[in-house]
């Protein structure tokens, strides 16, 4: 009678284990419906995607970066037209008092 107890537990893990992949398998179907639902309704409205969310971050931040290049040059430039204007008033006013005198 044991061997009779031993082949339904197998029968019934058997079943068990079928069972298990047969739901695996309705699992992976259900996933791929829904994403390829949620796929068509985001394409419908107009989300962007992740790859191009970052490359469009990456163009920011590259551009971000120039502008702050730009900006401490344009300071330098204007920081050293400011000391040629001085330079050259202090000149011009030397030179207009040695010939007043």
């Amino acid at each position: 009678m044991s061997n009779g107890s031993n082949r339904i537990l197998d029968e019934f893990a058997k079943l068990m284990t079928d069972a298990a992949g047969a739901a695996q398998g309705v699992r992976r179907e259900v996933e791929t419906a829904f994403r390829g639902q949620a796929e068509r309704i985001l394409n419908s409205m107009d989300i962007v995607q992740r790859e191009e969310f970052e490359a469009a971050r990456d163009m920011a931040l590259k551009a971000r970066e120039e502008n702050a290049k730009l900006s401490a040059r344009i300071d330098a430039l204007e920081a050293r037209i400011a000391d040629l204007t001085a330079s050259a008033d202090k000149s011009a006013a030397a030179s207009g008092s040695r010939a007043r005198k």
